[in-house]
């Protein structure tokens, strides 16, 4: 898997936020339920978000997390190296330190381009527009599809 798993669920927790939240704090026990995601795994997760500035979080019984942005605002780039760095995005595919033009790998060139491309859907794609797709096309967030669009 290209990200890690704690990438992962930092993706799916913002785009729940992006849907549900309209700018008001939701906790995240109430997140890690809807989502099937562990408490404290989450709460880590979305730790690291609050300390890039991609999240705001608030104490006590109205407190939760939310976005500090609009999620038109917010790519999935920013969340991805917020999350794994962007080491994700240059790194050699096999793991080989030093790989590139000079020393490259048996599939660095066919790397070079994929990553390029993915780097460039992950610049290109807000949460505002996984949410509008999601809704629009009735897709899942969670392994049992359990989560529904408002």
């Amino acid at each position: 898997m290209l990200l890690s798993s704690a990438c992962v669920y930092g993706l799916r927790a913002s785009v729940y936020l992006a849907a549900v939240s309209g700018g008001a704090y939701i906790s995240i026990k109430e997140i890690s339920s809807d989502l099937d995601i562990s408490h404290h795994f989450l709460t880590k997760v979305l730790q690291q978000l609050t300390k890039a500035d991609l999240m705001e979080s608030r104490k006590g019984p109205k407190g939760g997390i939310r976005l500090a942005h609009s999620p038109g605002d917010l790519t999935l780039l920013e969340i991805v190296a917020a999350i794994d760095g962007m080491d994700v995005l240059t790194e050699c595919a096999l793991g080989l330190p030093g790989c590139g033009s000079e020393k490259p790998c048996p599939i660095h060139e066919k790397w070079v381009d994929t990553r390029e491309a993915i780097q460039k859907m992950l610049t290109d794609t807000s949460l505002q527009e996984l949410v509008t797709d999601g809704k629009d096309g009735n897709l899942r967030i969670t392994a049992d599809g359990k989560f529904r669009w408002d």
